[in-house]
Protein backbone atom coordinates (compact mmCIF):
# COMPACT_ATOMS: atom_id res chain seq x y z
CA UNK A 1 0.00 0.00 0.00
CA UNK A 2 1.82 3.42 -1.22
CA UNK A 3 0.47 6.46 -2.05
CA UNK A 4 2.23 9.17 -3.95
CA UNK A 5 1.48 12.27 -1.64
CA UNK A 6 -0.92 12.51 1.43
CA UNK A 7 -3.55 14.80 -0.74
CA UNK A 8 -3.92 10.63 -2.89
CA UNK A 9 -4.07 8.97 1.03
CA UNK A 10 -6.64 12.07 2.69
CA UNK A 11 -8.65 10.92 -0.82
CA UNK A 12 -8.95 7.56 -0.16
CA UNK A 13 -9.39 7.30 3.85
CA UNK A 14 -11.80 9.74 3.46
CA UNK A 15 -13.91 7.77 0.80
CA UNK A 16 -13.56 4.87 3.10
CA UNK A 17 -11.39 3.15 0.44
CA UNK A 18 -8.98 2.38 2.98
CA UNK A 19 -8.45 2.99 7.17
CA UNK A 20 -6.28 4.63 8.75
CA UNK A 21 -5.70 1.04 10.38
CA UNK A 22 -4.99 -0.23 7.90
CA UNK A 23 -2.00 2.38 6.55
CA UNK A 24 -0.35 2.32 9.87
CA UNK A 25 -0.14 -1.43 9.86
CA UNK A 26 1.19 -1.48 6.36
CA UNK A 27 4.01 1.14 7.87
CA UNK A 28 4.51 -0.98 10.71
CA UNK A 29 4.68 -4.16 8.98
CA UNK A 30 7.06 -2.43 6.24
CA UNK A 31 9.51 -0.63 9.33
CA UNK A 32 9.63 -4.61 10.96
CA UNK A 33 10.72 -6.32 7.36
CA UNK A 34 13.38 -3.36 6.97
CA UNK A 35 14.95 -3.38 10.84
CA UNK A 36 18.47 -3.90 9.32
CA UNK A 37 17.83 -0.01 7.84
CA UNK A 38 18.20 1.13 11.40
CA UNK A 39 16.15 4.38 10.99
CA UNK A 40 13.58 3.45 14.08
CA UNK A 41 15.30 4.28 17.62
CA UNK A 42 11.59 3.56 19.08
CA UNK A 43 8.90 2.39 17.27
CA UNK A 44 5.54 3.11 18.53
CA UNK A 45 3.23 -0.25 17.74
CA UNK A 46 0.49 -0.75 19.70
CA UNK A 47 0.60 3.15 20.26
CA UNK A 48 -0.03 4.17 16.70
CA UNK A 49 -2.28 1.20 15.85
CA UNK A 50 -4.69 2.84 18.68
CA UNK A 51 -4.34 5.59 17.83
CA UNK A 52 -5.62 4.72 14.23
CA UNK A 53 -8.60 3.07 15.26
CA UNK A 54 -9.43 6.03 17.11
CA UNK A 55 -9.40 8.24 13.87
CA UNK A 56 -11.31 5.59 12.30
CA UNK A 57 -14.07 5.83 15.40
CA UNK A 58 -13.76 9.75 14.76
CA UNK A 59 -14.31 9.55 10.93
CA UNK A 60 -16.94 6.63 11.19
CA UNK A 61 -18.67 9.06 13.86
CA UNK A 62 -19.30 12.02 11.56
CA UNK A 63 -16.98 14.42 13.05
CA UNK A 64 -14.67 16.67 11.24
CA UNK A 65 -11.08 15.09 10.34
CA UNK A 66 -8.38 17.31 10.98
CA UNK A 67 -5.97 18.86 8.18
CA UNK A 68 -3.51 16.20 8.60
CA UNK A 69 -6.14 12.99 8.98
CA UNK A 70 -4.23 9.81 8.95
CA UNK A 71 -0.94 11.29 8.19
CA UNK A 72 1.67 8.51 9.08
CA UNK A 73 4.55 10.36 10.05
CA UNK A 74 8.10 9.81 11.94
CA UNK A 75 9.28 12.13 14.52
CA UNK A 76 13.16 12.54 15.21
CA UNK A 77 14.48 11.69 18.21
CA UNK A 78 15.49 14.95 20.18
CA UNK A 79 11.50 15.93 19.79
CA UNK A 80 9.66 15.49 22.95
CA UNK A 81 6.39 13.16 22.69
CA UNK A 82 4.67 12.42 26.25
CA UNK A 83 5.32 9.32 27.40
CA UNK A 84 7.94 7.98 24.75
CA UNK A 85 11.56 7.83 24.42
CA UNK A 86 13.78 10.88 24.16
CA UNK A 87 17.31 9.95 23.67
CA UNK A 88 18.61 12.06 21.30
CA UNK A 89 20.53 8.98 19.89
CA UNK A 90 22.67 9.26 23.09
CA UNK A 91 23.70 6.96 25.40
CA UNK A 92 22.94 9.50 28.63
CA UNK A 93 19.58 9.80 27.99
CA UNK A 94 18.77 5.89 26.54
CA UNK A 95 16.54 5.60 29.45
CA UNK A 96 14.54 8.63 29.45
CA UNK A 97 10.97 9.06 28.96
CA UNK A 98 9.62 12.40 27.84
CA UNK A 99 6.95 13.96 30.37
CA UNK A 100 5.15 16.46 27.70
CA UNK A 101 5.09 17.07 23.78
CA UNK A 102 6.67 19.58 22.23
CA UNK A 103 4.19 22.38 20.65
CA UNK A 104 5.51 21.15 16.93
CA UNK A 105 4.17 17.52 17.91
CA UNK A 106 1.17 18.60 19.90
CA UNK A 107 -0.18 21.11 16.83
CA UNK A 108 0.18 17.56 14.51
CA UNK A 109 -1.62 15.68 16.96
CA UNK A 110 -4.70 18.19 17.54
CA UNK A 111 -5.22 17.74 13.08
CA UNK A 112 -4.95 13.94 13.72
CA UNK A 113 -1.36 12.91 12.26
CA UNK A 114 -0.19 9.73 13.52
CA UNK A 115 3.19 8.85 14.91
CA UNK A 116 4.61 5.96 13.37
CA UNK A 117 7.81 6.31 16.30
CA UNK A 118 11.22 8.27 17.18
CA UNK A 119 13.93 7.95 14.07
CA UNK A 120 17.32 7.82 14.37
CA UNK A 121 19.89 10.50 13.93
CA UNK A 122 23.24 12.13 15.01
CA UNK A 123 23.66 12.39 19.01
CA UNK A 124 22.40 15.64 20.20
CA UNK A 125 21.87 16.40 16.11
CA UNK A 126 26.29 16.74 15.68
CA UNK A 127 26.98 15.64 13.08
CA UNK A 128 26.71 15.23 8.69
CA UNK A 129 26.14 11.44 8.28
CA UNK A 130 24.28 10.17 11.22
CA UNK A 131 27.34 7.69 12.22
CA UNK A 132 27.54 9.55 15.78
CA UNK A 133 24.50 8.32 16.84
CA UNK A 134 24.54 5.68 20.03
CA UNK A 135 22.38 3.37 18.27
CA UNK A 136 24.27 2.91 15.25
CA UNK A 137 24.82 4.53 11.45
CA UNK A 138 21.67 4.50 9.31
CA UNK A 139 22.62 3.67 5.55
CA UNK A 140 21.59 5.62 2.74
CA UNK A 141 18.19 4.06 0.93
CA UNK A 142 20.00 3.97 -2.46
CA UNK A 143 23.22 2.84 -1.23
CA UNK A 144 23.48 0.79 2.03
CA UNK A 145 27.05 1.57 1.88
CA UNK A 146 26.69 4.91 1.86
CA UNK A 147 25.28 7.55 4.60
CA UNK A 148 21.94 9.21 4.44
CA UNK A 149 23.56 12.60 5.93
CA UNK A 150 22.68 14.46 8.86
CA UNK A 151 21.96 15.13 11.39
CA UNK A 152 18.20 14.11 10.38
CA UNK A 153 19.58 11.10 8.71
CA UNK A 154 16.75 9.09 10.08
CA UNK A 155 14.18 11.34 9.07
CA UNK A 156 15.01 11.89 6.10
CA UNK A 157 15.67 7.60 5.39
CA UNK A 158 12.47 7.13 6.88
CA UNK A 159 10.92 9.28 4.29
CA UNK A 160 12.80 7.43 0.80
CA UNK A 161 12.43 4.43 2.11
CA UNK A 162 8.65 4.61 2.26
CA UNK A 163 9.17 3.72 6.38
CA UNK A 164 6.75 7.24 7.02
CA UNK A 165 4.97 9.70 4.75
CA UNK A 166 6.24 12.76 6.29
CA UNK A 167 9.32 13.17 9.09
CA UNK A 168 9.68 16.20 11.77
CA UNK A 169 13.69 16.79 11.76
CA UNK A 170 15.79 19.94 12.97
CA UNK A 171 18.90 22.06 11.07
CA UNK A 172 21.07 24.03 13.07
CA UNK A 173 23.71 24.12 10.27
CA UNK A 174 21.85 22.07 7.44
CA UNK A 175 20.71 19.03 9.15
CA UNK A 176 17.79 18.88 7.70
CA UNK A 177 18.64 19.64 4.01
CA UNK A 178 21.52 17.51 3.52
CA UNK A 179 20.40 14.44 4.26
CA UNK A 180 17.26 15.61 2.17
CA UNK A 181 19.58 15.98 -0.74
CA UNK A 182 21.28 12.44 0.01
CA UNK A 183 18.42 10.46 0.16
CA UNK A 184 16.30 12.55 -2.34
CA UNK A 185 13.47 13.89 -0.72
CA UNK A 186 12.51 17.38 0.20
CA UNK A 187 13.79 18.97 3.37
CA UNK A 188 12.43 22.52 4.49
CA UNK A 189 14.53 24.41 7.12
CA UNK A 190 12.02 27.72 7.89
CA UNK A 191 13.39 31.30 8.73
CA UNK A 192 13.73 30.97 12.07
CA UNK A 193 10.93 31.39 14.77
CA UNK A 194 8.80 30.34 11.94
CA UNK A 195 7.72 26.76 14.10
CA UNK A 196 8.25 26.70 17.95
CA UNK A 197 11.42 25.09 19.18
CA UNK A 198 9.88 24.48 23.09
CA UNK A 199 10.40 20.71 22.95
CA UNK A 200 13.13 20.20 21.00
CA UNK A 201 15.92 19.39 22.86
CA UNK A 202 18.50 22.19 22.63
CA UNK A 203 22.53 22.01 20.66
CA UNK A 204 22.76 26.01 18.90
CA UNK A 205 19.78 27.63 20.37
CA UNK A 206 20.19 30.47 18.03
CA UNK A 207 20.16 28.37 14.95
CA UNK A 208 18.24 25.68 15.98
CA UNK A 209 14.90 25.10 13.88
CA UNK A 210 12.43 22.28 13.49
CA UNK A 211 12.42 21.54 9.36
CA UNK A 212 9.58 19.14 7.40
CA UNK A 213 11.11 16.15 5.15
CA UNK A 214 8.55 14.90 2.78
CA UNK A 215 8.50 13.45 -0.92
CA UNK A 216 6.92 16.30 -2.56
CA UNK A 217 6.57 20.20 -2.25
CA UNK A 218 2.91 19.89 -1.56
CA UNK A 219 3.19 17.43 1.58
CA UNK A 220 5.81 19.96 2.94
CA UNK A 221 3.49 22.67 2.77
CA UNK A 222 0.38 21.21 4.28
CA UNK A 223 2.78 20.51 7.19
CA UNK A 224 4.29 23.39 7.53
CA UNK A 225 1.14 24.91 7.89
CA UNK A 226 -0.09 23.41 11.18
CA UNK A 227 3.08 23.63 13.01
CA UNK A 228 4.09 26.95 12.09
CA UNK A 229 3.10 30.03 14.21
CA UNK A 230 3.79 32.20 17.59
CA UNK A 231 4.13 30.13 21.04
CA UNK A 232 4.08 31.66 24.08
CA UNK A 233 5.80 29.07 25.82
CA UNK A 234 8.67 30.14 23.21
CA UNK A 235 9.46 33.45 23.19
CA UNK A 236 11.87 33.27 19.95
CA UNK A 237 8.84 32.38 17.91
CA UNK A 238 7.63 35.01 15.54
CA UNK A 239 4.62 36.74 15.36
CA UNK A 240 4.72 37.00 11.80
CA UNK A 241 1.35 35.74 10.39
CA UNK A 242 1.55 32.00 8.98
CA UNK A 243 -0.03 32.29 5.17
CA UNK A 244 -1.57 29.44 3.27
CA UNK A 245 1.54 27.63 1.68
CA UNK A 246 -0.45 26.11 -0.57
CA UNK A 247 -1.99 29.12 -2.46
CA UNK A 248 1.33 30.93 -2.28
CA UNK A 249 2.69 28.24 -4.00
CA UNK A 250 0.24 27.95 -6.73
CA UNK A 251 1.21 31.86 -7.15
CA UNK A 252 4.69 31.41 -7.74
CA UNK A 253 5.63 31.36 -11.44
CA UNK A 254 9.08 30.63 -13.48
CA UNK A 255 8.65 33.20 -15.91
CA UNK A 256 10.32 36.40 -15.03
CA UNK A 257 12.06 34.95 -11.70
CA UNK A 258 15.48 36.15 -11.13
CA UNK A 259 17.72 33.16 -9.35
CA UNK A 260 21.06 34.51 -8.03
CA UNK A 261 23.94 32.10 -8.51
CA UNK A 262 27.03 32.58 -6.10
CA UNK A 263 30.26 32.19 -7.85
CA UNK A 264 31.54 30.26 -4.29
CA UNK A 265 28.67 27.62 -4.31
CA UNK A 266 30.24 26.11 -7.84
CA UNK A 267 34.02 26.22 -6.74
CA UNK A 268 36.67 24.65 -8.80
CA UNK A 269 36.28 21.64 -5.86
CA UNK A 270 32.71 20.76 -6.19
CA UNK A 271 32.20 17.26 -7.45
CA UNK A 272 31.58 17.45 -11.26
CA UNK A 273 28.71 14.95 -11.28
CA UNK A 274 26.76 17.78 -8.83
CA UNK A 275 27.68 20.23 -10.62
CA UNK A 276 26.48 18.91 -13.90
CA UNK A 277 23.20 17.94 -12.81
CA UNK A 278 22.82 21.19 -10.59
CA UNK A 279 23.77 23.12 -13.76
CA UNK A 280 20.92 21.08 -15.45
CA UNK A 281 18.68 22.06 -13.53
CA UNK A 282 19.01 25.96 -13.50
CA UNK A 283 19.40 25.63 -17.27
CA UNK A 284 16.02 24.07 -17.36
CA UNK A 285 14.61 27.14 -14.91
CA UNK A 286 16.14 29.64 -17.85
CA UNK A 287 14.32 27.85 -20.93
CA UNK A 288 11.27 28.02 -18.54
CA UNK A 289 11.38 31.61 -18.27
CA UNK A 290 13.88 32.32 -15.55
CA UNK A 291 16.69 34.52 -15.05
CA UNK A 292 19.87 32.93 -14.36
CA UNK A 293 22.16 36.08 -12.42
CA UNK A 294 26.05 35.54 -11.12
CA UNK A 295 26.37 36.97 -7.84
CA UNK A 296 28.92 36.62 -5.57
CA UNK A 297 29.08 36.39 -2.10
CA UNK A 298 33.05 37.09 -0.75
CA UNK A 299 32.52 35.78 2.88
CA UNK A 300 31.50 32.36 2.07
CA UNK A 301 34.81 30.84 3.11
CA UNK A 302 34.07 32.02 6.40
CA UNK A 303 30.75 30.27 7.22
CA UNK A 304 31.90 27.08 8.26
CA UNK A 305 34.83 28.53 10.82
CA UNK A 306 32.06 31.21 12.26
CA UNK A 307 29.25 28.35 12.36
CA UNK A 308 31.29 26.30 14.32
CA UNK A 309 32.72 28.39 17.05
CA UNK A 310 28.81 29.79 17.60
CA UNK A 311 27.63 26.56 17.80
CA UNK A 312 29.82 24.48 20.25
CA UNK A 313 29.58 27.83 22.28
CA UNK A 314 26.01 27.32 22.70
CA UNK A 315 26.22 23.42 22.99
CA UNK A 316 28.75 23.41 25.75
CA UNK A 317 26.09 25.53 27.49
CA UNK A 318 23.31 24.15 27.07
CA UNK A 319 24.48 20.62 27.52
CA UNK A 320 25.46 21.24 30.81
CA UNK A 321 22.47 20.24 32.34
CA UNK A 322 23.65 16.53 31.72
CA UNK A 323 25.05 15.90 34.51
CA UNK A 324 23.89 12.88 35.78
CA UNK A 325 22.75 14.56 38.83
CA UNK A 326 18.99 14.69 37.65
CA UNK A 327 17.89 12.65 34.78
CA UNK A 328 19.70 10.78 32.39
CA UNK A 329 22.63 8.30 32.72
CA UNK A 330 24.64 8.47 35.80
CA UNK A 331 28.09 6.60 36.43
CA UNK A 332 28.50 3.73 38.80
CA UNK A 333 32.22 4.34 38.68
CA UNK A 334 32.56 7.79 41.11
CA UNK A 335 33.42 7.87 44.73
CA UNK A 336 32.33 11.82 44.88
CA UNK A 337 29.86 14.06 43.31
CA UNK A 338 33.06 15.70 40.78
CA UNK A 339 33.89 12.00 39.87
CA UNK A 340 29.99 11.49 39.17
CA UNK A 341 30.04 14.66 36.50
CA UNK A 342 33.14 13.64 35.05
CA UNK A 343 32.41 9.52 34.31
CA UNK A 344 28.72 10.23 33.95
CA UNK A 345 29.67 12.69 31.03
CA UNK A 346 32.59 10.89 29.75
CA UNK A 347 30.33 7.33 29.52
CA UNK A 348 27.34 9.02 28.63
CA UNK A 349 28.28 11.43 25.56
CA UNK A 350 29.94 10.27 21.81
CA UNK A 351 33.32 11.53 20.48
CA UNK A 352 31.84 14.25 18.44
CA UNK A 353 29.58 15.97 21.56
CA UNK A 354 32.43 15.95 23.79
CA UNK A 355 35.14 17.23 20.81
CA UNK A 356 32.49 20.24 20.17
CA UNK A 357 32.08 20.70 24.27
CA UNK A 358 35.35 21.91 24.88
CA UNK A 359 35.57 23.48 21.66
CA UNK A 360 32.89 25.64 22.90
CA UNK A 361 33.84 26.19 26.42
CA UNK A 362 37.29 27.14 24.82
CA UNK A 363 36.23 29.91 22.77
CA UNK A 364 34.01 31.26 25.42
CA UNK A 365 36.88 30.94 27.93
CA UNK A 366 38.90 34.06 29.56
CA UNK A 367 41.15 35.52 27.18
CA UNK A 368 39.82 33.99 24.07
CA UNK A 369 36.32 35.28 24.34
CA UNK A 370 36.96 38.46 22.09
CA UNK A 371 39.19 36.76 19.77
CA UNK A 372 36.70 34.03 18.84
CA UNK A 373 33.41 34.02 19.83
CA UNK A 374 33.05 38.05 19.58
CA UNK A 375 34.24 37.76 16.22
CA UNK A 376 32.57 35.09 14.88
CA UNK A 377 29.21 37.20 16.15
CA UNK A 378 30.67 40.05 13.78
CA UNK A 379 30.95 38.03 11.03
CA UNK A 380 27.38 36.38 11.42
CA UNK A 381 26.03 40.21 10.91
CA UNK A 382 28.21 40.23 7.91
CA UNK A 383 26.55 37.36 6.74
CA UNK A 384 23.14 38.70 7.24
CA UNK A 385 23.72 41.64 5.61
CA UNK A 386 25.33 40.33 2.57
CA UNK A 387 22.48 37.64 1.68
CA UNK A 388 20.03 40.08 2.95
CA UNK A 389 21.75 42.39 -0.08
CA UNK A 390 21.69 39.67 -2.80
CA UNK A 391 17.97 39.11 -1.96
CA UNK A 392 17.57 42.79 -2.71
CA UNK A 393 18.34 42.11 -6.03
CA UNK A 394 17.27 38.16 -6.83
CA UNK A 395 14.18 36.12 -6.24
CA UNK A 396 15.99 33.41 -5.04
CA UNK A 397 19.44 32.25 -4.58
CA UNK A 398 20.06 28.67 -5.40
CA UNK A 399 23.46 26.35 -5.41
CA UNK A 400 24.05 22.26 -4.32
CA UNK A 401 22.85 21.20 -1.23
CA UNK A 402 26.21 20.01 -0.75
CA UNK A 403 29.91 19.98 -2.36
CA UNK A 404 29.99 15.81 -3.04
CA UNK A 405 27.19 12.91 -3.14
CA UNK A 406 26.33 10.69 -0.25
CA UNK A 407 29.95 9.24 1.13
CA UNK A 408 30.48 6.19 2.50
CA UNK A 409 29.99 5.14 5.90
CA UNK A 410 33.69 5.48 7.84
CA UNK A 411 35.31 7.43 5.55
CA UNK A 412 35.09 10.95 7.01
CA UNK A 413 34.74 9.62 10.81
CA UNK A 414 38.60 10.18 11.66
CA UNK A 415 38.87 13.65 9.44
CA UNK A 416 36.06 15.91 11.43
CA UNK A 417 37.35 19.01 9.08
CA UNK A 418 36.28 17.23 6.05
CA UNK A 419 33.49 15.98 7.75
CA UNK A 420 31.89 19.83 8.16
CA UNK A 421 32.61 20.80 4.97
CA UNK A 422 29.47 18.65 4.39
CA UNK A 423 28.21 21.65 5.36
CA UNK A 424 29.71 24.70 3.92
CA UNK A 425 26.75 25.47 1.75
CA UNK A 426 23.90 24.74 3.83
CA UNK A 427 25.59 26.66 7.19
CA UNK A 428 25.14 30.56 5.26
CA UNK A 429 21.51 30.14 5.60
CA UNK A 430 21.43 29.23 9.13
CA UNK A 431 23.88 31.55 10.35
CA UNK A 432 21.52 34.52 8.61
CA UNK A 433 18.55 32.92 9.97
CA UNK A 434 16.42 32.92 6.73
CA UNK A 435 14.49 30.06 5.02
CA UNK A 436 16.28 27.09 2.52
CA UNK A 437 14.88 23.61 1.11
CA UNK A 438 16.52 21.34 -0.55
CA UNK A 439 14.63 19.59 -3.67
CA UNK A 440 15.47 16.51 -5.87
CA UNK A 441 17.57 17.42 -8.93
CA UNK A 442 18.44 14.19 -10.07
CA UNK A 443 21.57 11.46 -9.82
CA UNK A 444 24.68 11.56 -10.88
CA UNK A 445 26.66 9.40 -13.01
CA UNK A 446 27.01 6.76 -10.06
CA UNK A 447 23.07 6.94 -9.32
CA UNK A 448 23.36 8.69 -5.87
CA UNK A 449 20.48 11.31 -5.38
CA UNK A 450 22.05 14.97 -5.53
CA UNK A 451 20.10 17.89 -3.76
CA UNK A 452 19.88 21.19 -5.30
CA UNK A 453 19.68 24.20 -2.52
CA UNK A 454 17.36 27.39 -2.57
CA UNK A 455 17.42 30.26 -0.23
CA UNK A 456 14.77 32.94 0.29
CA UNK A 457 14.30 36.28 1.88
CA UNK A 458 12.94 36.08 5.86
CA UNK A 459 9.70 34.32 5.65
CA UNK A 460 8.84 33.20 2.22
CA UNK A 461 8.63 29.57 2.65
CA UNK A 462 6.04 29.35 0.43
CA UNK A 463 7.90 31.01 -2.33
CA UNK A 464 10.75 28.12 -1.83
CA UNK A 465 8.48 25.69 -2.32
CA UNK A 466 6.26 26.86 -5.56
CA UNK A 467 9.96 27.02 -7.15
CA UNK A 468 10.91 23.93 -5.80
CA UNK A 469 7.98 21.57 -6.97
CA UNK A 470 8.61 23.47 -10.65
CA UNK A 471 12.10 21.96 -10.76
CA UNK A 472 10.32 18.75 -9.21
CA UNK A 473 7.64 19.14 -11.65
CA UNK A 474 10.40 19.52 -14.67
CA UNK A 475 12.04 16.59 -13.83
CA UNK A 476 8.59 14.38 -13.85
CA UNK A 477 7.79 15.19 -17.43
Amino acid sequence: MRFSSYQNLRKKLLDRETSCEAVVHDYLERILKNRDRNVYITVFNERALERARELDRKLGDGRKPGKLFGLPMAIKDNLSVEGASLTCASRILSHYTAVYNATAVERLLAEDAVFLGKVNMDEFAMGSSNENSAFGPVPNPYDKTRVPGGSSGGSAAAVAGDLAMVALGSDTGGSVRQPAGFCNVVGLKPTYGRISRYGLVAFGSSFDQIGVLSKNCDDAAQVLNVVAGKDDADTTSSHHVVPDYAEEMDRVSVKGLKIGVPKEYFPENLDEGVAAVVSERLEELQEAGAELLEITLPESDYAIAAYYILTTAEASSNLARFDGARYGYRSQNAEDLGGMYVNSRTEGFGSEVKRRIMLGTYVLSAGYYDTYYKKAQQVRRIFLNRYQEALGKVDVIAGPTSPFPPFGIGDKVSDPLEMYLADVFTVPASIAGMPALSVPAGFDGSGLPVGLQLIGDFFEEGKLLGIAREIQGGQEQ
